[in-house]
């Protein structure tokens, strides 16, 4: 008798495959309502189980209104950071920091409360501006450009050194990414019986060419997704 994919069951969402809620109960975004000179003191830093970064609560000194931020690197309680500064925690727009400024928790439009560059550790670098736009190279080292408007945190994510201690027991890995609910471990297709994945059995570990469609059920979506292109490329 056939077997729920695991790729099936995660779309289903069942108790397996579920967050706990508590591990997203504080969301680190930008909200609208801050302004440039508004002063925002840092209440308390917390430790969130679905971010790889400490969380920083802030409140406003004007209407005393709270928001949450991934903590900078050397942030600490009863620090005073202003909106629209460039020291260390300060939130400004990219477009008004000099080439060289170290960022983080990048918005890829204005006013998306923060999508880049979140991870602990990581911080990407102002490089230069091109009309109304900037450039900045990710810690990919790549090159993007973005609207000068986009918010960005000034300094590097805290939680840097995170990945230098060793996971040594199973039991420890299989905790940390529940809590992030990710998939681990991840085993290979072609090692599953034919029943359990489409790419299942391996005989003569030869994978299957399975092209899926765009729209198809998860059950079903293995392989290339709608690829533009098949075969080698030609030289």
């Amino acid at each position: 008798m056939g077997k729920t994919l695991i790729q099936q069951a995660r779309g289903h969402g069942s108790f397996s495959y579920r967050v706990r809620r508590r591990a997203f109960n504080v969301l680190p975004k930008y909200i609208m309502e801050m302004n440039k000179g508004d002063e925002f003191e840092v209440v308390k830093l917390i430790s969130s189980g679905g971010h790889s970064a400490p969380v920083a609560k802030l409140r406003n000194h004007k209407n005393g209104k709270i928001y949450f931020n991934l903590a900078a690197n050397g942030l600490y309680e009863g620090l005073k950071t202003v909106c629209g500064g460039t020291a260390n925690g300060d939130v400004s727009m990219v477009g008004d920091l000099e080439n060289g400024t170290q960022i983080f928790n990048l918005e890829n439009n204005p006013n998306d409360g923060g999508k880049l560059v979140r991870s602990g550790g990581n911080c990407a670098i102002v490089v230069g501006k091109r009309g109304n736009q900037m450039v900045i190279r990710l810690p990919s080292k790549q090159e993007k450009l973005f609207d000068a408007k986009c918010r960005a945190t000034v300094g590097e994510t805290a939680g840097q050194g995170r990945l230098d201690k060793p996971i040594l027991k199973a039991g420890k890995k299989h905790h940390i990414m529940k809590t992030k609910s990710k998939l681990w471990p991840r085993t290979s297709a072609i090692k599953m019986n034919a029943i359990d994945h489409p790419f299942g059995s391996g005989r003569g570990k030869r994978i299957k060419s399975k092209i899926a469609q765009r729209n198809s059920p998860p059950g079903q979506k293995v392989g290339l997704i709608r690829p533009r292109r098949t075969g080698r490329t030609k030289k």
